[in-house]
């Protein structure tokens, strides 16, 4: 086990954070030269990570760093306060806090720190998917110099529609990321404020305006958490109000864009391309050839699709993408009771 104690003021309670990884000695020292001048803070970094070793832990931390706890670690965590996931999604979590906070109150915190990676990965797919890139590639990988517009001809992005579907961390960086094309962009969420500030004037639509807004679209970005409202949300009916020449990109998760619908509107030309980042199958068995497809479709047949598998949140080594989660602990350490990403667990978000 390794500790790092910063000074201390006997007035003060001691924060004990526990981390339920090996971290590597490289994020260790990032993390305590961020948190070098909070006082009475315990950082506990742990080479032996077992389950037992856990369990022995546990029951002193105030704050608790990682993914996916089992119930059991959780139930012996009696003075945890916070927990911090370190990632991008909590649908896996949401339920057993929903049970643990019925008696204790325990601050929930989704971790955004890879949300500008992910963000530059979705407007990659877009200009991959848009230029055709990927086939060009690979023809010229194949010899075939100089395949010109007649086979695959680039779409301008010049006066398209952008609709950011969600705009939480990562589509606000998108607008901010394709700002400069001459685009127009329509955004729906949630709720609107009144008092947001955007790089480009807006259209704004909300939930009940979604064949409105998706009619209006001819470039979708999807951006949205894992809900009960999300699953599905994107069907056979809502591709073919984005229409032919329209392009989608998904960076949520798979399960957001009904499978066999996208499948179809790709195969029937119904919209012209998608970029797909997040699938359904995450543990795809090997055909006879060995090789593992996300899907029970072939997509990978498919001429008007990029494949990504998953990497919008590369590069995992990046240190400051922790920034927010020393700012968090940095927070509770001094008392105050703001924090960053604090999930509402009654949105699931």
């Amino acid at each position: 086990m390794a500790c790092f104690c910063c000074f201390k003021d006997a007035n003060m309670i001691q924060t004990n954070v526990l981390f339920i990884w090996d971290v590597r000695e490289e994020l260790q020292d990032y993390l305590r030269e961020g948190l070098v001048e909070v006082q009475n803070l315990n950082l506990i970094f742990l080479e032996d990570t077992s389950e037992e070793t856990l369990l022995k832990h546990v029951p002193d931390a105030q704050i608790v760093i990682g993914w996916r706890p089992k119930r059991e670690f959780l139930d012996s965590a009696l003075n945890l306060k916070m927990f911090i996931n370190p990632g991008v999604g909590v649908q896996h979590h949401i339920d057993t806090f929903r049970e643990l906070t019925q008696s204790r109150k325990i601050t929930l915190i989704n971790g955004h720190g890879n949300t500008y990676f992910t963000a530059q990965h979705a407007v990659a797919l877009l200009l991959t998917l848009t230029n055709r890139i990927a086939l060009h590639h690979n023809w010229m990988m194949k010899g075939l110099w100089r395949r010109g517009d007649s086979y695959a001809k680039s779409i301008p992005m010049r006066d398209r529609k952008i609709g950011l579907l969600g705009y939480g961390a990562v589509n606000k960086k998108v607008h901010k990321f394709l700002s400069g094309f001459n685009v127009e962009f329509l955004i729906l969420k949630r709720t609107w404020k009144g008092d947001e500030d955007f790089p480009t004037p807006v259209k704004q639509f909300l939930p009940k305006d979604r064949d409105t807004f998706l009619e209006e679209t001819d470039t979708l970005m999807i951006a949205v958490p894992q809900t009960e409202e999300t699953i599905g949300m994107i069907g056979e009916h809502e591709l073919r109000l984005l229409g032919a020449e329209s392009f989608l990109v998904n960076i949520s998760r798979g399960i957001v864009v009904d499978e066999e619908a996208l499948y179809k509107a790709l195969t029937q030309k119904t919209i012209a391309g998608a970029a797909i980042d997040v699938w359904y199958e995450y543990k795809p068995k090997p055909d006879v050839d060995g090789r593992k497809f996300p899907t029970r479709f072939p997509f990978h047949e498919l001429d008007n699709v990029v494949l990504s598998p998953h990497r919008g949140a590369s590069p995992m080594d990046d240190l400051k993408r922790w920034d927010e989660v020393i700012e968090n602990i940095r927070r509770f350490a001094e008392g105050r009771d703001e924090f960053i990403n604090v999930v509402e667990l009654d949105r699931a978000y």
